[in-house]
């Protein structure tokens, strides 16, 4: 090859890149310096493969092209919009409960405004970020006073360290639970400082079985809701109720961790019952622990409700400056608690719209996506999880495709833009419209036809 012929010596400079028409929208996108990094990589990638022998154009305009692709991908953020459409309601890895346009308007106004986050508008001087969602609390679950920290975790371990640190926590064995990502309930409360003991069997734990482990040292009863498993079959275990008389009647404090924060009766909606935070308080708990973002549908958050008292000991300890709950979570959760406030959070909080959608309007919209996609449409079930309802399902449509490749075609979903998230079975991919919000149809309906 001559230096007539050699691409290489074809191959523009940098300068001259940057001096081109179709670079001013780069510039001004991406900033000088990233650009050039673009260019530079592009061009040694472009050097390698053409020494290599291929055969690749070498003008500037598919260079600046295939800089461009470099600039999106490597400015593309890691947390990004999806559209759910597998069927799991309260998905975790997709980022749990999507929130309300109440909610998202009250984080929006937090964020973008300065606000009372610590400021009392009446006194002119200091409050605290400890009132914001409390009255709220109160009202939607009967509670005589609440606290929100970061997650329900931080919220355990901060109601120990408080109240038990030292001392010990009586447990079934049959709730020693492991949560999401591998976190374990009794590693989570073995960093409280209280001493863990177990009573009972994985499937039969009495009454009895509690009473007999109680000593001078015994600081609280403590029942971890199995909201994200079931035991089934040959099992026992006591009400809470009775779990409350006899802490109470040893002076001692009964705590529930229900996780899933339910604030409505789920079996009025096709489900099986899930306790509420209500039911909790009404059978005797003194504090009750449940997470903001999944049945409850707001942001991620921990919230611990129960006796006053105890609520401003948690309130005062160290720990909770470290977990506490930021001005968009504060923002976000109070615009939450006031649809169930209002009564209308079922036709409001997006996880209950998804819950009681009718199953002939699920067929209406399967049907008008089967007919653009060229698909079919079966019946299938949805899943609320998220850690809560375990092996719950409601009745749904699903649109189902037949193609080749089923493993290759949903990564060719999740590539998209928007990333589309289905799911697969025997052979097929499926897209469950329970889980695809208002204003995605579109979106979904373009990458899937984009792509048979």
């Amino acid at each position: 090859m001559n230096g007539a012929d050699n691409p290489l010596r074809a191959l523009p400079a940098v300068d001259t890149l940057l001096n081109h028409p179709e670079s001013g929208g780069l510039l001004t996108e991406y900033g000088r310096p990233a650009v050039v990094d673009a260019l530079r990589d592009t061009l040694d990638t472009l050097r390698e493969r053409l020494r290599s022998g291929a055969s690749l154009p070498v003008d500037a305009d598919s260079i600046l092209a295939n800089a461009a692709k470099h600039l999106e991908k490597q400015f593309q953020p890691t947390l990004r919009p999806v559209i759910n459409a597998t069927g799991v309601i309260i998905h975790t890895n997709l980022g749990r409960a999507p929130l309300s346009s109440a909610t998202q308007a009250a984080i929006q106004a937090a964020a973008a405004q300065y606000n009372t986050l610590e400021y009392d508008l009446e006194q002119g001087g200091r409050g605290s970020r400890l009132i914001h969602a409390g009255a709220l609390l109160e009202q939607v679950t009967g509670a005589e006073a609440g606290l929100v920290v970061n997650n329900n975790a931080a919220g355990l371990v901060l109601l120990l360290s408080t109240l038990a640190a030292g001392r010990e926590v009586i447990i079934s064995r049959g709730q020693l639970v492991e949560i999401g990502g591998g976190f374990r309930v009794p590693e989570v409360m073995i960093q409280s400082g209280a001493r863990l003991v177990e009573v009972g069997t994985t499937n039969r734990t009495r009454l009895s079985d509690y009473e007999a482990a109680i000593t001078e040292n015994t600081a609280l009863i403590l029942r971890a809701h199995a909201s994200n498993f079931k035991i089934i079959g040959f099992t026992e275990s006591p009400s809470l109720d009775a779990l409350a008389d006899l802490a109470h009647r040893h002076g001692l404090l009964l705590v529930d961790d229900l996780g899933s924060g339910a604030l409505l009766d789920t079996a009025a909606y096709g489900l099986e019952h899930e306790p509420t935070i209500q039911e909790s308080l009404a059978a005797g708990a003194d504090l009750v622990a449940f997470s903001g973002d999944k049945l409850l549908g707001g942001p991620q958050a921990g919230i611990l409700v129960g006796r006053a008292d105890l609520v401003d000991i948690l309130k005062r300890h160290p720990l909770a400056r470290a977990i506490r709950a930021d001005k968009l979570c504060l923002s976000g959760l109070s615009a939450t608690l006031e649809h169930y406030r209002k009564g209308e959070a079922v036709t409001h909080v997006p996880i209950w719209q998804m819950i009681t959608q009718p199953l002939d309007h699920l067929q209406r919209t399967a049907k008008r996506w089967a007919k653009r996609t060229g698909g079919n449409v079966i019946p299938g079930e949805s899943m609320v999880g998220g850690g809560s309802l375990p092996g719950a399902t409601l009745s749904t449509a699903l649109l189902a495709l037949d193609v080749p490749r089923p493993d290759t075609f949903a990564a060719q979903l999740r590539d998209a833009t928007p990333p589309v998230i289905a799911r697969i079975a025997e052979g097929r991919v499926l897209f469950d419209p329970r889980t695809v919000l208002p204003g995605q149809e579109h979106d979904l309906l373009r990458v899937i036809e984009s792509l048979r």
